[in-house]
């Protein structure tokens, strides 16, 4: 990797000893965690419309499962429309479709409309989700320096899973008084970025010669596939987290037992990511990503609650310096002008493997499901520890 890059960075943030060039990477981070609300509150507030629609919560399930294939199937198509245009200016007008169509949601339900519909409009909230992501994360790039990105990515990743936990709090509290007003706080809530996120000079220098590169090559798909296996992780046990508390004996409200220590857990992971600003070595992530491992086969064969709740705390732990690793190189490893398509990629990797889990948890037991990503993480981990060693990596260690 040359030198080109990072200095790119630096002129985008040259003037990063002033106030004011901070106000952009503050919009950023607000952008970035309330775009998520949307999916943070989601599960709670549509199986409560669904409940108020059709007397039966599952229905929110199905409009999940739409939105989250509709992001899958539309993450690399939409992420290549915006080529052409700002990255910013794309980003607010996949936003505000997004805004419009889970508005519609909220309407088709208060004047009770089929529920049909309501699962059309949730594919097409859904269907911009990657790209909307995939261009937020490479705006980034314009409003820190290369040397202060894993801090910036530890704060969003710390943010991100503030949201999620407070996501479900808030649309349970409003969707006690109504789902169809809880709905439309939600969406508001998401619509921030249109108005908050800074636009960026997206001109590129010296780096046409990469333009061109493929955006799934094996060293990316190596990084897509630890990211797949992570969130199927997390997913089981999160989606299991009722079926758990019930396994050890406790009423299902308990499942937050296993749900709130591992977003504690990751949440310690971001502040420390944070702290450190530093890429993690080679021999770190393997760590990691062992640990990752090791929580998993706890939760899946502990042998007592407290054994499945350190499992959750340590995939928790490591969530949020995996995910900055993954992004740090992505970063380097994507084409320039094609990074919007590698992070949207990143994050359909996420939504992939939640759809893993999910799909794995109705066939099979929990236990079973929970074996099954164990055997996963033990995959990718193997394959991250014979993989050999990319220059970017050396580059962002020497930069960091």
């Amino acid at each position: 990797m040359t030198d080109t890059h990072d200095s790119h960075l630096q002129a985008d943030s040259s003037s990063s000893n002033g106030a004011p060039s901070r106000w952009p990477l503050v919009r950023w981070f607000a952008s970035s965690a309330t775009m998520s609300v949307p999916q943070a509150a989601g599960p709670v507030a549509f199986s409560l419309l669904a409940l108020a629609m059709l007397g039966d919560a599952r229905g929110g399930a199905a409009i999940i499962l739409a939105m989250t294939l509709a992001q899958v199937a539309g993450a690399i198509p939409i992420t290549r429309l915006g080529r052409n245009l700002p990255s910013a200016t794309f980003l607010r007008l996949l936003v505000g479709f997004r805004t419009i169509a889970l508005a519609g949601i909220a309407l088709c339900a208060y004047y009770e409309a089929s529920f049909f519909w309501l699962v059309v409009l949730a594919a097409l909230a859904g269907s911009v989700n990657g790209a909307a992501f995939g261009y937020l994360r490479s705006l980034l790039n314009h409003f820190t320096p290369a040397s202060r990105l894993p801090r910036a990515l530890g704060i969003a990743s710390t943010l991100n899973e503030l949201t999620f936990v407070l996501g479900p709090v808030v649309a349970s509290g409003l969707g006690s008084i109504s789902p169809v007003f809880a709905l439309l706080a939600i969406t508001a809530l998401g619509a921030i970025p249109v108005l908050l996120v800074p636009q960026a000079d997206m001109a590129e220098v010296a780096e046409v010669s990469r333009t061109d590169g493929s955006v799934l090559n094996p060293s990316i798909l190596l990084w897509l596939c630890c990211a797949a296996a992570g969130a199927s992780t997390v997913a089981a046990i999160e989606i299991g987290a009722v079926a758990l508390a019930m396994q050890f004996g406790y009423e299902p409200a308990f499942a937050i037992l296993f749900t709130v220590p591992l977003c504690l857990a990751s949440v310690a992971g971001g502040i420390w990511v944070s702290v450190r600003n530093r890429m993690a070595s080679r021999r770190a992530v393997i760590i990691q990503l062992s640990v990752m491992t090791l929580g998993a086969a706890l939760a899946a064969f502990g042998p007592s609650i407290v054994t499945t709740v350190v499992g959750a705390m340590l995939v928790g732990f490591v969530l949020a310096p995996l995910g900055t690793h993954y992004a740090l190189v992505l970063d380097h490893l994507a084409p320039p002008r094609k990074r919007p398509e590698v992070f949207a990629l990143l994050r359909t990797a996420n939504a992939t493997g939640i759809i893993f889990a999910s799909a794995v948890m109705t066939v099979i037991s929990l236990s079973g499901a929970l074996f099954v990503v164990t055997g996963a993480m033990i995959a990718v981990t193997l394959l991250a520890g014979f993989a050999p060693a990319g220059r970017s990596q050396a580059a962002w260690k020497m930069n960091a």
